[in-house]
């Protein structure tokens, strides 16, 4: 009997794997999809992938332990490789070689740091299609998505190479006669930046392009899940020729909690900047608050998704699919809330399902495939616990719904709920998975107060072809970003940020750079003595 012959009798025959949803691919195809997932992916510049090292002053180095960690495909749980556990004391290292390097990094000319950060973001689109593999072989999101994020995260070394050589001051008017009052802007100085695993490049080069560009040196805490793209990132910092010490990447699992110490109490580092949950924000600027550091916090969110009756329903549901289901939900900007007006609920609720049906779930690395894996089973069971919440508490499981165990342990049915209530996790938790909960409303004051009980408030999306109506509800909602008629918001170009309990400071735009920035006035006196003859 032939190969393909005895893989079909042994998966008919397997319970195991029976199909179990509309997202589930016949039995054979799903084995060899898995067989070919298994392999390694290839690197055009093998030398980008970075084992059993980390980047500090300018060399790559061990642990002083020697202990790694282990970093697993959460597509399948096979060993990508290994990182060095990095303890305080290696830590320590790197932080006193950001501050050796900033003595001199600090006087450089704003041009100078535009070309070094104009070199580096052309290597990473030179590089852009290993680190897209690095991306997707350690995060797990598609490969086009994986593609699209390495543009995004190369566009703010771009962006910010462009701010450096305008860190204007001030000329300001006085009111003590003879006075002179200038201000200029200087660097903050050593920084700690502690990135996380679902944009495993843009969140660091979000980060380090206006540091670097302000004339800070900087400390990276990789994150656990996903180091590799990062140490990718700082080998090409490496080849633009970025001073030693200017840029540091550590990487820790165990002693993550440790180092997140150290980098927000240590004398030297001036500036701590956090992307992740609120509850280990909070945790950070307390220990901050020892040093009174300057902090930027990019906190956890539960956006609200809201759609009038006037709305463009079809407009609205291809706004709903892209915010709600990007990266398998797994951004913090993801739509958590969805609420309807009930003039077109039904409506809408149809058309979304229907869009959702037909997403092909997988291995990021297979042909076609729209969505990707969980981070790690931790994931998938607040996914499951949020559904089944749900449920027991009457809402109706239009889509999905079901773990997917025969592709792997970290795979989840893309899923849509109807009979959405406020008592229910949905409403007052980020899920951070591929879980879509339609709530009905009837009334736009109604909906803005719904929106505006979370203790969060990052962004917000509604769509409605109501002018004024666009005015009073972008106005109103409680959130740092909203999206009209869009359910896409990330832009190099915009500050990004939230209020509330997601946090505070702003990145990329042009505010971004102000963040690494602080201003110095200096007055000048006797300034007014007439004319020497």
């Amino acid at each position: 009997m032939s190969l393909l012959g005895s893989l079909q009798r042994s998966l008919i025959s397997t319970s195991r794997l029976a199909v179990r949803s509309n997202f589930q691919r016949n039995s054979l195809p799903l084995v060899i999809t898995r067989l070919r997932s298994n392999m390694a992916p290839k690197l055009k510049d093998p030398s980008l992938f970075k084992t059993n090292v980390a980047y500090v002053n300018g060399e790559w180095v061990k642990a002083a332990s020697g202990k790694t960690f282990e970093v697993h495909d959460p597509a399948n749980g096979s060993l990508i490789g290994t990182c060095p556990e990095f303890t305080g004391k290696d830590t320590e290292n790197a932080i006193n070689a950001a501050a050796a390097a900033f003595t001199s990094f600090r006087t450089t000319t704003g041009r100078e740091r535009a070309k070094l950060l104009r070199r580096w973001y052309d290597l990473m689109i030179e590089n852009a299609e290993d680190l897209a593999t690095l991306i997707t072989w350690e995060n797990g999101k598609p490969l086009a998505d994986a593609k699209g994020e390495v543009t995004y995260a190369a566009n703010f070394f771009e962006w910010f190479s462009e701010e450096a050589p305008r860190l204007y001051g001030d000329t300001i008017p006085v009111s003590v006669p003879g006075n002179r009052v200038v201000t200029i802007k200087q660097p903050v100085g050593v920084c700690g930046l502690i990135t996380p695993w679902n944009f495993p490049a843009a969140m660091v080069t979000r980060k380090i392009g206006p540091a670097l560009a302000a004339g800070c040196t900087i400390v990276s805490k990789s994150p656990g899940e996903t180091p590799f793209t990062s140490l990718a990132i700082a080998e090409l910092a490496h080849r633009a020729g970025i001073p030693k010490g200017v840029v540091n990447f550590v990487t820790s699992l165990e002693h993550t909690p440790e180092i997140g110490e150290l980098l927000t109490t240590h004398p030297v580092i001036r500036k701590v900047s956090f992307t992740g949950s609120t509850n280990v924000g909070k945790l950070l600027m307390k220990q901050a608050s020892s040093s009174l550091k300057v902090l930027s916090m990019e906190l956890g969110g539960n956006a609200p998704f809201i759609v009038f009756d006037d709305a463009d329903v079809d407009a609205a549901v291809a706004g709903a699919i892209a915010s709600k289901f990007r990266s398998s939900g797994q951004t913090c900007v993801c739509a958590n809330r969805i609420y309807v007006q009930k003039g077109i609920y039904d409506e809408f609720a149809q058309k979304f399902a229907e869009k959702v049906k037909g997403f092909k779930v997988g291995a990021g690395f297979d042909e076609g495939i729209t969505h990707g894996p969980v981070i790690h089973d931790r994931a998938v069971s607040k996914v499951d616990s949020h559904v089944r919440d749900a449920e027991k508490k009457g809402a109706k499981v239009l889509v999905g719904g079901h773990k997917l165990p025969d592709l792997g342990s970290n795979f989840y049915q893309p899923t849509v709920i109807t009979g959405m209530t406020k008592d229910m996790a949905i409403a007052g938790e980020e899920t951070f998975g591929p879980v879509a909960g339609l709530f009905p409303f009837a009334t736009e004051k109604e909906v803005v107060d719904l929106a505006n009980v979370a203790e969060v408030g990052l962004a917000g999306y509604f769509f409605s072809r109501d002018l004024e109506r666009i005015t009073r509800v972008a106005e109103a909602l409680e959130v740092g970003m909203v999206g009209v008629n869009t359910g896409l918001i990330s832009d190099v170009a915009a500050p990004f940020g939230g209020v509330k309990q997601s946090g505070f400071g702003r990145e990329g735009s042009k505010y971004g750079i102000d963040e690494y920035l602080q201003i110095k006035t200096i007055t000048y006196g006797g300034m007014n003595k007439p004319l020497q003859s």
